[in-house]
Formats: structure tokens, sequence, C-alpha cells
């Protein structure tokens, strides 16, 4: 199995290419050791000192490091525990649990600018975000100002206010004129 790396935007996070489906369908977002127990890959990751994050994609792997730790030391141990993974033949995640497709449920008066605000999310910014190691979500909509969700390499990446403000916030003012501000969320 050759696993190849690309770097990422974020200088904390590495995208992990395994050459295998990982996720089928959606992403999966594991902030911490903790909400990574039930992935079988993510747990085996995060056993390695100094992994702070691991996401999933449909392809990809990305990770996340502590500030103090130098990806000279990690990386050949997270290739490892990747290649172990999938080598094990193990589910990626447990039980029937599957990725999440992401974007949270909107109804009522501005449900027709939030279907456009979700289907430009999905057709123009989060094939670009995936190729980075992350991905955007859709939180929320309120008063002209859309929420969105940063995850993977995308969360906590230094350039992630700019492509926010610059990139997705300019995108959906373009297209919807009801959009004035785009706001991160934890």
């Amino acid at each position: 199995m050759f696993i190849q790396t690309e770097t990422t935007p974020n200088p904390a996070t590495l995208k992990f290419l395994p050459g295998e489906t990982v996720l089928g369908a959606g992403t999966a977002d594991f902030p911490n050791a903790e909400a990574g127990d039930k992935s079988p890959l993510a747990r085996r990751v995060f056993a390695i000192e100094g992994v702070t994050a691991v996401f999933l994609g449909r392809d990809f792997v990305t990770v996340t490091k502590a500030d103090n730790q130098p990806w000279d030391h990690l990386k050949p141990s997270i290739l490892g525990a990747i290649m172990e993974h999938f080598q094990s033949g193990a589910p990626v995640i447990e039980g029937n649990a599957t990725g999440s497709a992401g974007h949270a449920e909107h109804s009522g008066p501005d449900a027709e600018i939030v279907g456009q605000i979700k289907e430009l999310l999905d057709t123009r910014v989060r094939p670009a975000v995936a190729q980075d190691g992350g991905d955007i979500t859709f939180h929320g909509f309120d008063r002209g100002v859309v929420y969105l969700h940063m995850q993977g390499a995308c969360a906590g990446c230094p350039s992630s206010t700019l492509t926010l403000k610059m990139g997705i916030e300019n995108l959906l003012r373009h297209y919807i004129p009801e959009v004035v501000e785009v706001r991160p969320v934890a």
C-alpha cells in the first residue's frame, strides 16, 4: 500500500491519501480523541502522541498535530497507523454510524435562500476545500448572516479567515443578494 501525503494551507495539518475509499459518503470530524472513539481508524491515529485532530473525507485522512511536534517525527507513525488500519480489514467507523453530510437543517421563511446557499457551498466551495483536506458546512442563516462550520485542515488554519471573508462571503453575496456577511462557528 502506497500512501501519498499533501501539505495543506494549515501548517499544523497534513492530508494523507491511502489510495482507497475512506468514507463512501460525507465526512467525519474528530476534533479530539474522545470524539474519535467510534472510528477504529481515528483511534489508531490518535494513539500517536502529538496528534490533536483527525478528519475523514471520501478518499483522504487529514491529521492535525500539536504545535510542539515536528512532522518529521509524526509522519512515519501516522503512515504506519493508516496502513495497519486498512490492512486489518476493520471498518473506518463502527456500527451503523456513517459520515455526516454536514449541513444543518433549516426551515422557515428563509428556506429558499438557505437552499441556494447550500447548493453554492456543495458545488463551488466544498470541492475546493476538500482539495486542501477540509470541509465547510452550513450551520445557520439569520438576518443576512451565514454561519459556517470549518472542519479538518480548515479548522484553525491561519488563512481560513481570509478564505471565509474574501472567498466564500464574496461568492455568496454575488449570487444571493440577501447574504450580507459570513461568520465561522466553532
